[in-house]
């Protein structure tokens, strides 16, 4: 293959990788927007679905308080019957034997409004008696409603306190629907932080216990109610948290309306009072953050889930990016493998070309000596051993040639090499020289031999050494001529690692050297360089695969040094046999 298909060939692989590289940039761009798209729908989705949930927990919330609250509140025939004090004790022992919270309540009292001032009654949750009470402290709110002044918005209620008016139609006094005594109920905070809100928080947020929870009060004073585990007191107020609501949203008319039958929320039905119910908004009103007498606030454990779409979103990029990048690298991957077996299968014809030459020379000097020796030249005897001669050359061509491509076949089988016994280098390098003695054997060509005494023996297979040490020696002859006729032998003992022997025998020539940029691949099969292809030199491309797959069989390395114009020099390093073995071998000889 000529260089310019060479430099076509090159020129499209990289205009397609180019062209793949360019693809995949603008597929990651879209990745990103697509991504940074669903990212921004995804947070939304989650902080409403947040929010929905907080909403439903919110208003069961409320419902069991109302519901606890309803349970309580004597109709009118009970008071009438029992007296108000009897009927709401009854009430109290059927809602604590069979309600669902039975202990959501800490005090229960009744105001009785007089002149000047209201009466508190304070029921006995133990023994279920009732007895006259000062007006705690915080109930200073309700005793001013009870006083006689109607819905004053004098301060805020008590956290927990539920006050709920009595109404009684037709009595005489300043409003014909004024109250006439009032129920007064309080939340047992510990156990609502106890036992209810745990479980609304694992209905409504999850059993994996994901989100940080607080509930703080929204009074003055930020009275903490509840929170979860690990959780600073406020620190998910101040707009930190991913989703609020009001909580303990219960009022006085609701109650009224469900004791009295009524589910209407539009309002409460006339008699029931002007004007707002007390306790907070109605029951119509939007539950949100703000309303209601307690501020629930929820957080992810993991952090905003802003920052927990943002990580998955970036996750998702480098995922993406990932697949991208490994796309890219198993095209390349791909485009190199697929360079290389097209380069391997151009140098594998160039190899039968050169072979189909490296026989059909032999054979053609082989058939016209035979032919020659047919006619009268048998009867010249010093021409019939020429020509003898002739064919014995030859015929040796043509075995060393054939013996290394069935070297090569055995090598790419896995048996690059036989039986390893101990053998001295000083008869390798012998009978590597015999070998190569056809194409030492010339007039003008130096051979220096530098072999140093007592060098150890090493294992190896003694055939395929000696097709080392003479492939090397051809291969000095073939392309070290040009620049000087001399070539170096020379074998050296050298160290190893940890103190070990080894041999190292160099081939040294002063031709024209290795162009840098066919030094890396003169150990690859079937590669010839440019040199030899120009000026026709016989070869097969297989000679130094096959002395370095030899070398590295008996744990060794080759590589070579080379310098322009100033010739070339391999060296084989391989490692001594064990010093038992040269003892015994020694000893055998001696």
């Amino acid at each position: 293959m000529d260089m310019d298909r060479l430099r076509q060939r090159a020129w499209l692989w990289w205009l397609f990788m180019g062209l793949l590289v360019v693809l995949c940039s603008v597929l990651a761009v879209l990745q990103y927007r697509w991504t940074g798209e669903i990212s921004v729908a995804e947070h939304e989705r989650l902080k409403d679905a947040l929010q929905t949930s907080l909403f439903r927990m919110a208003r069961e919330f409320n419902q069991q308080i109302s519901t606890a609250a309803v349970a309580l509140l004597p109709a009118q025939d009970e008071v009438e019957q029992a007296g108000l004090e009897a009927a709401i004790t009854a009430r109290y022992r059927q809602w604590t034997a069979v309600g669902e919270h039975p202990r959501i309540f800490r005090r229960i009292a009744i105001a009785l409004p007089h002149p000047n001032e209201a009466e508190l009654k304070l029921l006995d949750l133990d023994s279920a008696q009732w007895s006259s009470q000062p007006w705690p402290t915080e109930w200073q709110h309700a005793r001013s409603r009870a006083g006689g002044r109607p819905w004053p918005p004098a301060e805020p209620p008590a956290s927990g306190l539920i006050e709920i008016p009595r109404f009684r139609p037709g009595e005489p006094g300043p409003s014909r629907f004024g109250p006439t005594d009032w129920l007064l109920v309080e939340l047992n905070t510990d156990y609502v932080r106890s036992e209810v809100l745990p479980i609304l928080v694992k209905n409504h947020l999850g059993a994996k216990n994901d989100y940080l929870v607080e509930v703080i009060s929204n009074g003055p004073r930020h009275e903490m109610i509840y929170q979860s585990t690990s959780v600073e007191s406020g620190q998910l107020i101040a707009g930190k948290a991913d989703g609020q609501v009001g909580l303990f949203q219960v009022n006085a008319g609701e109650i009224l309306m469900r004791n009295a039958g009524f589910r209407d929320p539009g309002g409460p039905p006339a008699g029931f009072g002007p004007g707002p119910p007390p306790g907070g908004p109605g029951p119509g009103g939007p539950l949100g953050p703000g309303r209601g007498r307690w501020q629930l606030s929820v957080r992810h454990r993991a952090g905003s889930l802003e920052a927990i779409v943002d990580r998955t979103r970036w996750r998702n990029l480098g995922i993406s990016a990932s697949l991208l990048v490994l796309l890219l690298a198993a095209v390349a991957t791909l485009v190199r493998l697929s360079r290389k077996a097209q380069n391997l299968a151009d140098l594998q014809m160039n190899f039968v070309t050169s072979v189909s030459h490296e026989l059909r020379t032999p054979l053609t000097v082989i058939r016209t000596a035979a032919f020659n020796l047919r006619g009268r030249v048998a009867a010249k005897p010093d021409q019939v051993e020429r020509y003898g001669k002739l064919i014995a050359d030859e015929s040796e061509k043509l075995t060393a040639l054939v013996e290394q491509v069935m070297r090569f076949a055995r090598a790419g089988a896995g048996r690059v090499i036989e039986d390893r016994l101990p053998v001295a280098v000083e008869s390798l390098i012998d009978a590597g020289f015999r070998s190569s003695r056809a194409a030492l054997d010339h007039p003008l060509l130096t051979v220096e031999r530098d072999i140093a005494g007592g060098l150890p023996l090493i294992l190896a297979d003694e055939l395929a050494m000696k097709h080392v040490v003479q492939n090397l020696l051809d291969n000095a002859v073939k392309y070290g001529l040009d620049g000087g006729n001399w070539i170096g032998l020379s074998a050296r003992e050298a160290p190893g690692p940890e103190g070990s022997r080894w041999v190292e025998i160099r081939v040294a020539d002063r031709g024209a050297g290795i162009p840098s940029q066919e030094l890396a691949h003169v150990f690859d099969p079937f590669f010839r360089g440019r040199r030899a292809l120009q000026d026709q030199v016989h070869g097969s491309g297989l000679g130094l695969n096959l002395v370095k797959k030899i070398v590295e069989a008996h744990g060794g390395s080759i590589h070579v040094n080379t310098e322009r114009e100033k010739g070339a020099e391999f060296v084989v390093r391989i490692p001594a046999a064990p010093p038992e073995m040269q003892d015994e071998f020694a000893h055998s000889i001696g």
